[in-house]
């Protein structure tokens, strides 16, 4: 079995095709093509904007023209992260789906179900001629992962309606009517070079395997950031061995907590063998710590092939790691207006070394407050100015402010409690949406998101619960039937 074999049949195959076309983060020029010859092949009337958002329209049903237009949103980029050990090239290759019991999964990827699976959704309302509804405006935005630059940049007179469905929430049987808003502050780290010292071995230390995840709907999960576990490694080995450190890498994406991380350092050869043994002696101390959010945590040392030449001179290899463990990871305040959400946080994504003799330290901040967002970003500006950091921060995105008295919000409660016997929860979540930046262009919206369960996501462990998305789909089109 396939997963074009499942049900609903029409979704899935959208979502199979989607799977096959290449659609990285700010690289999205061959979905936008697919989705444009979509329209073409259909005969549906689209639009498309400077940004590389697309907008398909479909004509209301009889009976349904003089009822408002509805929009269904979701983003065509995908998160690409790979298991280290997996060859894959997320610009060319299709993802390799497979069925593993209950769910849908790719093979040593992510699986792009976010916010793949909305799309899929989209596409099948608007094939679909048996389904009662208003005017339909689909709307596929480009780089929500990584900066929301589709949204910020959205064209004038793209949208008509009064209504829109966001299509990129996980969790089936919660509909979300707020979100957090994010801003992300990096900071470069300029360091000098000195030779390798003589009589010195080097070797790989290698910290892997964690689950990683969405920096803000995992982030309260006590799962393990593998930038931290290992700058907490080596900051304590500097006071028991005379360590030089020559590289220190993990972490890709910002809205991901690091699964991997490495470093390569140097040690004098007699102590090399206590050096590894100690290293391996925190990987099991943090298996002990971690050991009910972390099943897999792995810890690793091997040689370095070839000569280490130079490493980072000891005050600037001090100052790093001292960075490193200071700056704040994780959940900084939960909420008291909405009981177990978490309000702000921040997660040290990835640390890099560039060509230019710099470290460069990205981190990702969010809070459903927008002070509390200012502030946590100014907190790790803070760690960073006193490292003597260059310090940036990217423009931010806007928090969306819950609407309770929305007619559309109770119209889908009434969907699911008649379609499943069960009342919905209704809830705001803390990963970022691209709902905010929307409704400062359009004030007038009404807005809602829901989706199928999906778990893992932004890692190679994501997947989707192939149950849900019948259920998923059942809601959007009943909510289309009645909506008013």
């Amino acid at each position: 079995m396939t997963i074009r074999d499942l049900e609903p049949k029409l979704i899935w195959e959208q979502f199979d095709d989607i799977t096959k076309v290449p659609r990285p983060s700010k690289k999205e020029g061959k979905i936008i093509e697919w989705l444009v010859a979509f329209a073409q092949k259909h005969g549906f009337d689209y639009q498309t904007d400077a940004t590389g958002n697309v907008v398909i329209r479909k004509a209301a049903t009889a009976g349904y023209e003089d009822r408002p237009a509805v929009i269904l949103q979701s983003h065509m980029d995908m998160v690409c992260e790979k298991r280290s050990d997996v060859e894959f090239d997320f610009e060319n290759d299709p993802i390799r789906t497979k069925i593993e019991g209950e769910w849908v999964k790719a093979e040593g990827t992510t699986l792009g179900a976010d916010c793949g699976i909305g799309m899929a959704a989209a596409l099948a309302v608007l094939l679909d001629n048996s389904l009662e509804h208003p005017a339909i405006e689909a709307l596929f935005t480009v780089d929500e992962e990584t900066g929301l630059t589709g949204a910020f940049g959205l064209g004038e007179g793209m949208l008509t309606g009064k209504y829109l469905v966001n299509l990129d929430s996980e969790d089936e049987g919660e509909l979300f009517i707020g979100c957090a808003g994010g801003i992300d502050t990096v900071a470069k780290f300029d360091y000098d070079l000195e030779p390798a010292p003589e009589g010195y071995a080097f070797v790989r230390l290698q910290v892997g395997d964690l689950l990683g995840g969405h920096s803000g709907d995992d982030i309260n999960k006590g799962l393990a950031n593998s930038n931290k576990l290992l700058a907490r490694f080596l900051y304590n080995a500097c006071d028991t061995f005379q360590i030089a450190l020559a590289k220190f890498d993990g972490g890709n994406l910002r809205n991901a907590i690091p699964r991997e991380a490495y470093a390569i350092v140097g040690v004098p050869a007699e102590s090399k063998e206590d050096f590894e043994e100690r290293y391996l002696e925190f990987g099991q101390m943090m298996m002990e710590e971690f050991k009910h959010t972390e099943p897999r945590m792995r810890f690793a040392v091997e040689d370095v092939e070839g000569e280490v030449s130079e490493v980072m001179t000891n005050d600037d290899m001090c100052a790093l790691l001292i960075t490193l463990v200071a700056l704040p990871n994780g959940v900084l305040a939960m909420s008291f207006a909405v009981p177990g959400l978490v309000e702000t946080s921040t997660n040290l994504a990835s640390v890099k070394f560039n060509d230019e003799q710099q470290v460069v330290i990205t981190t990702s901040q969010r809070s459903s407050v927008e002070s509390a967002k200012l502030y946590a970003a100014q907190t790790i500006e803070s760690v960073f100015y006193l490292a003597g950091c260059d310090v940036e921060h990217s423009d931010g995105y806007p928090g969306w402010s819950p609407n309770p008295d929305s007619a559309l919000l109770a119209t889908t409660v009434e969907c699911y409690r008649n379609l499943f016997a069960t009342e919905p929860k209704v809830r705001a979540i803390h990963a970022g949406l691209e709902c905010g930046l929307f409704l400062e262009k359009y004030p007038h919206l009404e807005m809602v998101s829901f989706g199928p369960t999906l778990r893992g996501v932004h890692s190679p462990d994501e997947r989707l619960e192939i149950a849900t998305v019948d259920k998923f789909w059942r809601l959007l089109v009943e909510l289309l039937r009645v909506v008013k």
